[in-house]
């Protein structure tokens, strides 16, 4: 048997039957006014008010559930208000709902809807600088591989092409000087509190749900035909090849993924809009190789941030960095060696990866709290992800997971196995050529490379 988390959505104000968990709009799900309205390019629509009522929802009971350790998955009743609960509790949004949200946090879900006691508010109508027909959205973090492919479908399709932001916005990302007021799509218009804490369950399979319905729900607005997602081969597809211990394999930036919420966006909006992952087959040194041959000059790289802890982590004299060693950054670092390219010791906490023992590599003044907390098993988890992806072209043992791959793959791309197969084996050679240059300027005598050799 899972274990049964029960929540009830309810308004402000509402109260949530017996033995259920209360998540209020408000105090629990708070949207944020001036976000919504980023979101408004056109006829305020009531249905995507109760698409992000989804998305937060969605995350409050993710990261409100801690999982056991002898078991991954958790079984979910859920119900929330809607303007139109016919609409989602339709055959066609329902099973579609259920089954991208399964297939992506390995979780089980039991989702019912029932009508708002009042309309939400709606927004002001804003005019924004947009072409009048769109046609790719980017979903847009920050990182790297999101900062590249913007530039890389911008170099092809101009104005054409609108970013949908999915944290802070940078000031530094802002294109001609414009304000952010002025951008649609600012950020992700709602904060999620939960009962406890800020959060007691931290792997957070619910992302790759939210980002994808976000930008969905962008498409819809702007009537944009395509929804690319940035990632690169090894971020797309490396997370499901090379699970953690045993963990459920990670599918947020999957094609067998997005392909589950292409059919949810069609059905909840009643149109068809395509994900499309135009560097799936590539690595991310090569993406960001390409955006440079193309520009014609170094990109400012350093203006990207790819590691997903806070301030409260990885601060040193004050000051926020990436740690450096997490799978993110370890992956920047790798590709950004495959470039020729090496970032200043200020960008990590863990300016030296060349040392013998893993606490020396920290900057002197950032003070480590457990040697082997947190931080420890983050580094290892990601030098054996790299690793272990960095063989899997030629293990044995590893074909038969390897099938079962290439025939997702080919079912949600709509290719001939032997393509899928010859264009994975392909990247996954190229990030094993990556791999092995990184550890070998690192040297044998780095804690890296004693990691990746089983030392």
């Amino acid at each position: 048997m899972l274990p049964t988390y029960r929540v009830d959505v309810v308004e402000s104000g509402g109260r949530a039957r017996r033995q259920r968990v209360k998540c209020e709009i408000g105090p629990n799900l708070r949207f944020d006014t001036e976000l919504i309205e980023s979101y408004c390019l056109a006829e305020w629509d009531p249905t995507v008010f109760d698409a992000l009522v989804v998305a937060a929802a969605v995350q409050f009971c993710d990261h409100s559930k801690r999982r056991l350790s002898v078991s991954w998955g958790r079984e979910f009743e859920l119900r929330i208000p809607v303007h139109d609960p016919a609409h989602w509790n339709s055959a066609p949004v329902s099973t579609a709902l259920h089954l991208a949200l399964a297939f992506v946090t390995g979780d089980r879900w039991n989702i019912s809807f029932v009508e708002r006691r009042s309309p939400a508010p709606s927004c002001a109508q804003l005019r924004f600088d947009i072409s009048a027909h769109p046609h790719v959205i980017v979903p847009f973090s920050n990182g790297l591989d999101s900062l590249a492919v913007a530039l890389l479908l911008e170099s092809e399709y101009g104005q054409d092409v609108l970013r949908v932001r999915l944290g802070s916005v940078s000031k530094a990302l802002h294109r001609n000087g414009r304000e952010s007021s002025r951008i649609p799509f600012t950020s992700v218009p709602y904060k999620v509190k939960c009962e406890k804490r800020s959060s007691v369950e931290s792997t957070g399979r619910s992302r790759g749900f939210t980002f994808a319905l976000l930008g969905g729900i962008a498409a819809h607005l702007s009537k944009a035909a395509v929804v690319a997602l940035p990632e690169s081969g090894q971020g797309a597809i490396g997370p499901s090849l090379v699970p953690v211990g045993q963990v459920y394999e990670d599918y947020r930036n999957h094609p067998s993924f997005t392909h589950r919420m292409a059919k949810l966006v069609s059905a909840v909006f009643g149109r068809h809009v395509r994900f499309e992952h135009p560097r799936l087959w590539y690595t991310k040194a090569e993406t960001l190789m390409e955006v440079e041959r193309r520009s014609g000059t170094d990109v400012q790289w350093a203006i990207a941030r790819s590691c997903w802890r806070d301030a409260r982590q990885v601060s040193v004299d004050g000051k926020l960095r990436q740690c450096g060693i997490c799978g993110a950054c370890m992956l920047r670092r790798m590709s950004m060696h495959a470039m020729g390219r090496s970032e200043g010791k200020e960008t990590f906490v863990w300016e030296d990866l060349a040392v013998n023992r893993f606490g020396d590599g920290a900057a002197p003044t950032f003070k480590i709290r457990k040697h082997r907390g947190a931080l420890f098993e983050s580094a290892i988890a990601a030098t054996l992800q790299l690793d272990q992806l960095a063989r899997l072209h030629r293990s044995v043992a590893s074909q038969s997971g390897l099938d079962r791959q290439v025939g997702g793959l080919s079912d949600s791309l709509g290719l001939p196995e032997e393509t899928v197969r010859a264009k994975l084996m392909r990247v996954l050679q190229q990030h094993a050529r990556e791999w092995k240059s990184f550890l070998d300027s690192l040297g044998r005598e780095s804690f890296v490379s004693h990691w990746a050799s089983g030392a």
